[in-house]
């Protein structure tokens, strides 16, 4: 989803099944095991894709793959901070003058003799294009937040950019050309000048970048190719080929594991966890995550806007059990919209599972129980939640089984709804499930950046198609916090804001934190120097080898 910057959009479900052919078994030198193919990363997320620019798809599986095929100003380090200079030749920090004293004025010094991977040369041309077009209306992007802060760009020669903005912006270096979440990549300017908009080219369906590897075939329904990129300026990766198969059902990716059709599946669902540790020669790795799974309330509809609706329905959720026995207790039960892998997070009391309480609140706001045992307010309507969901998944049903229960004991009509990913997570000017509204009651996960910078999220001026805030929340005292975050460049003047977002986001619940993430992988054990870390798993696949 675009923020274009930090935030990935995660379906916990995801779709139909998908025919795979199998591929050959001959080993290559080097590997363990008969069914390793030397040098050939197989891999899947359980996802199907739309289109391959990160600038107008939203998809977390979009941006695993542009980590490792698309143009970045900086990547992250092992910590999933934006610290590795790529197509920079520094980190702009006030200290080497790279962010003027008042902090409004930012200048990337860039690297020269870089090639696009189709042998173009790329300078400073292409960063001011595709800076354009973040900021262009007709572009399907999700949120500008920050990119609408640049008044102008300056480009004093083909070597150098220089970002004025309106006031500081403590989260540019998360949000400009960075890997460190779903952002927008630079675009080549030789190959999409002249179109009005980005949002139906041919590129995007085989976009050309500056990474590690390059797209040699999107097979619709089938798989991505990847080959390595023998101009990428840091040198020659050392896989020489990627296919990510494209099988959106989670139980026929697991299959492909048993029958070692593949070598690596990310993000793994805690759900697979038990059935993954018993396949041999596969090895199951975790990592602490900035994502966080949620239920959002649509604020926009007038039940809903109903404080008290909220806060029983919050009530009536047994995030312990939902743990227990979708996450199978891998998760970690947390409170704040900022996760405990973070150094802002702040650990808030867990609102107990209270049915009893729940209903109290309701009886106490007038909502009283029809002859058919649903709820209704004069003047606002009966109690009747549309929920929506991806299609496809057996964790995802049982969680929906479980909270329709406990729901239905509040005297809620609770109907569940089911769409594709892609459609769920399209941007609201094609008609997307979640940012055009179209919904009562969603959950999916959120991934946060090391900054914490939530506007984009929950600020009065981010509704969509303007930003990602589809609980459509707005506290101005919290809009406040969240800008005034945002203009300061040292954490001290930070921590106060983020303390508060975080306490008065809780108290007018317009989500339900359900648990913090922990990022799960399962991969063959031929595979070798491979480090994710949560934001950008695929972000250092130079020594990478199978």
């Amino acid at each position: 989803m675009r923020t274009v910057e930090r935030f990935l959009a995660l379906g916990l479900s995801l779709g139909v099944l998908s025919a795979c052919t199998k591929v050959g078994t001959a080993p290559g030198p080097g590997t363990e095991h008969p069914y390793t193919q030397a040098h050939t990363l197989r891999y899947a997320a359980a996802e199907d894709i739309v289109g391959l620019n990160p600038l107008t798809s939203t998809q977390a599986v979009v941006s695993s793959l542009s980590q490792m095929t698309m143009a970045w100003l900086v990547r992250t380090d092992e910590h999933s901070e934006p610290t590795v200079p790529e197509l920079a030749t520094e980190i702009p920090m006030q200290k080497n003058g790279g962010v003027s004293a008042d902090g409004k004025t930012i200048t990337w010094h860039l690297r020269k003799g870089v090639t696009w991977s189709d042998g173009a040369p790329f300078d400073a041309d292409d960063v001011v294009f595709s800076t354009q077009q973040v900021n262009n209306p007709a572009n399907n992007v999700v949120s500008h937040d920050g990119w609408d802060l640049i008044a102008k760009v300056d480009e004093p020669d083909k070597y150098t950019v220089i970002y004025h903005l309106k006031k500081p912006y403590s989260s540019f270096l998360e949000t400009y050309f960075t890997t460190a979440g779903a952002n927008p990549a630079i675009l080549p300017k030789h190959l999409l000048m002249g179109y009005k908009d980005l949002n139906n080219v041919p590129y995007n369906s085989l976009p050309v970048g500056i990474g590690p590897f390059k797209y040699e075939a999107w097979k619709r329904a089938d798989s991505v190719i990847l080959v390595a990129n023998p101009t990428y300026w840091r040198g020659t990766p050392k896989l020489q080929r990627i296919v990510f198969k494209i099988i959106p059902d989670r139980n026929t990716v697991l299959q492909q594991m048993k029958t070692h059709e593949l070598d690596l599946w990310t993000p793994v669902a805690p759900h697979f966890v038990p059935d993954l540790k018993k396949i041999k020669d596969v090895t199951i790795l975790t990592t602490p995550s900035f994502f966080f799974d949620h239920i959002d309330f649509n604020m926009s509809h007038p039940v809903l806007k109903d404080p008290a609706v909220r806060e029983a329905l919050r009530y009536a959720t047994d995030r312990k059990t939902l743990n227990d026995k979708v996450r199978y207790g891998l998760y970690l039960l947390n409170e704040s919209v900022v996760t405990p892998a973070s150094s802002y997070h702040e650990d808030l009391a867990l609102v107990p599972f209270d049915i009893a309480k729940g209903n109290e609140i309701l009886d106490k706001a007038g909502w009283k129980r029809g002859p058919d045992g649903i709820r209704a307010k004069d003047g606002v309507g009966r109690l009747s939640l549309e929920y929506a969901s991806s299609t496809g998944s057996p964790d995802t049903d049982t969680q929906l089984l479980l909270i329709g229960g406990w729901w239905k004991q509040l005297g809620v009509d609770f109907v569940v709804k089911r769409y594709l990913a892609a459609v769920m997570f399209a941007p609201a000017a094609s008609g997307g499930i979640i940012y055009g509204g179209k919904f009562d009651i969603v959950n999916f996960g959120w991934g946060t950046d090391p900054n914490e910078d939530l506007s984009n999220l929950y600020a009065c001026y981010r509704f969509p198609p303007d930003g990602q805030n589809d609980p459509r929340y707005c506290n101005k005292e919290v809009t406040a916090a969240m800008d005034h975050a945002k203009e300061h460049y040292n954490r001290e003047d930070r921590v106060g804001d983020l303390k508060f977002i975080q306490e008065q986001v809780d108290k007018d619940v317009p989500t339900i934190v359900l648990d913090a993430r922990k990022e799960i992988y399962a991969y063959n054990t031929d595979l070798k120097n491979w480090h994710p870390n949560p934001l950008a798993p695929f972000d250092d696949m130079l020594n990478v080898d199978i």
